[in-house]
């Protein structure tokens, strides 16, 4: 990381820290919104599978063989470029934080408590699988789910579905290649929750928004990463919580929340996890 970069993205951490607070919803108007604070940022339960999630993320992280790399994630002159990386460094740089991708697992299981019918399944879409920890807690907290996870990169999608199969997850569709918004507008409809990870500029991530957004019902969520990451993440993420579609958004710095209902108030809120 560039010394500009370290810079900036510690004065965004320490404006962060200094504004947001860690609730256990106290502070949060929306009754509705009450509620899936306390069940979903302030629940402490651990789950049985988590900890089979967790090993594999800990024999990534030890995993020193090396995969052709395509970079499609980051943008600009990096775009579309290919180097050879050792899966433990892939492993460092990109899965997400433990407590962030529980979070996660929780979200998806309190959205089936709200919309789940019969033997209907939610209807997930991740942009930027990685090596495919945050995709194992999203497709592992009801198995009737599916999980629509795309991949830039084909070696590392591989070795995600190596680490799906070993986990006897049968719920996940992979698809490989350049995330293309045409693509994703022909695919994907009545989308529950939409986690997005992938090509960290302005222009990618208003696109993804902009099809998704058009694929969500009213109780939808969409979960954005990196909203920080650079200049042109907290411009997307500013349009975003302006945008009339939504309503109530939550910062958690990390990654942001962002809410569709219409009985939420529209209010942007800054908390800690």
């Amino acid at each position: 990381m560039m010394k500009k970069e370290y810079l900036y993205r510690a004065r965004t951490c320490l404006k962060h820290r200094l504004s947001a607070w860690n609730t256990g919803g106290e502070g949060v108007h929306s009754p509705y919104l009450f509620e899936w604070v306390r069940m979903v940022m302030s629940d402490s339960h651990a789950y049985y599978i988590w900890s089979n999630i967790e090993t594999v993320r800990k024999n990534l992280l030890s995993d020193a063989a090396q995969i052709e790399f395509v970079d499609y994630g980051s943008g600009g002159s990096r775009d579309g470029e290919v180097s050879y990386r050792r899966i433990c460094d892939i492993a460092k740089h990109s899965l997400k934080e433990k407590k962030y991708a529980q979070m996660m697992f929780r979200l998806v299981n309190w959205l089936g408590h709200q919309l789940r019918e019969d033997e209907r399944g939610l209807r997930v879409v991740e942009l930027g699988t990685s090596l495919g920890i945050t995709t194992a807690y999203l497709a592992g907290a009801d198995r009737r789910d599916i999980v629509y996870t795309y991949e830039g990169c084909k070696a590392v999608a591989e070795k995600a579905k190596e680490n799906w199969n070993a986990l006897g997850m049968n719920n996940i569709e992979c698809r490989v290649g350049r995330i293309d918004i045409e693509s994703l507008e022909r695919e994907l409809s009545d989308l529950d929750l939409a986690f997005i990870d992938a090509n960290h500029t302005y222009e990618a991530t208003m696109a993804y928004f902009d099809v998704l957004a058009n694929k969500f019902h009213e109780k939808s969520v969409l979960v954005i990463d990196d909203i920080h990451h650079s200049k042109e993440m907290e411009r997307a993420w500013k349009n975003i919580c302006a945008d009339e579609r939504v309503t109530s958004t939550i910062d958690l710095y990390q990654m942001g929340l962002v809410f569709f209902d219409k009985h939420y108030w529209k209010r942007n809120y800054r908390m800690r996890l």
